[in-house]
């Protein structure tokens, strides 16, 4: 893992600043996909000059942020459930659609919470590999394939303890050598497909150099 370089923060971020934070890598004008659970609350700091665009597995494409109070339709919800707004031009249409879009390399960005990453920027989000865990694909491994760039929003590490980025895999695989970046609430790496490694580019609540020394044991 690379650390040179890296800027360094105070504090580490909280689930508001984690997402806050990928809005702000998230090119102007994309189509974006927004994977079930943290990575939802990305809409929700997505700046509307920025022109993105979001599109959900279950039908969706122009969805809005979160719904509140009176905003809330029980049928028009995000592919995790939650109550989203409709903006002018929001469009519906059939589930498979949804996935050809999402399979046809149509996707500029997809945000995807993890398990595990790997130096290579292999993904394993769908299963723990334990005997009564209960695997929960959903569309992961076509997102993970058919998106321009995979972006991963996830804790550093596990509570455990255990870092969540890895050499190599140990948790079943959703794609390989597919992640581009990694945002956590102590660090945000770029994945160096050439060279098989991390790269830390910011340092949230801790120094670089104690974050290597917790991510490789070194």
């Amino acid at each position: 893992m690379d650390v040179s370089g890296a800027a360094e923060h105070p504090e580490p971020l909280d689930r508001a600043g984690l997402a806050a934070r990928v809005a702000r890598d998230v090119p102007a004008y994309a189509y974006v996909n927004l994977g079930i659970g943290q990575p939802t609350t990305v809409a929700d700091h997505l700046d509307p000059a920025q022109g993105v665009v979001l599109h959900t597995e279950n039908g969706m494409l122009g969805m809005g942020r979160a719904a509140h109070d009176d905003e809330v339709d029980p049928d028009l919800i995000n592919a995790g459930k939650v109550p989203v707004v409709e903006p002018p031009g929001a469009s519906y249409f059939h589930h498979a659609d949804s996935f050809a879009m999402m399979r046809g390399g149509h996707l500029d960005v997809c945000v995807l919470g993890a398990f595990q990453v790997s130096a290579a920027g292999d993904l394993a989000n769908w299963h723990t590999g334990a005997p009564d865990a209960i695997p929960a694909v959903g569309g992961a491994m076509d997102l993970a394939i058919g998106a321009k760039q995979v972006f991963v929003m996830m804790s550093l590490f596990a509570k455990d303890g255990s870092p969540k980025i890895v050499p190599s895999l140990t948790y079943p695989a959703t794609g390989l050598a597919c992640v581009d970046r990694v945002f956590t609430d102590l660090g945000v790496f770029a994945v160096d497909h050439e060279r098989g490694r991390v790269v830390l580019l910011e340092a949230y609540g801790t120094t670089a150099a104690d974050l290597a020394e917790r991510l490789t044991g070194a």
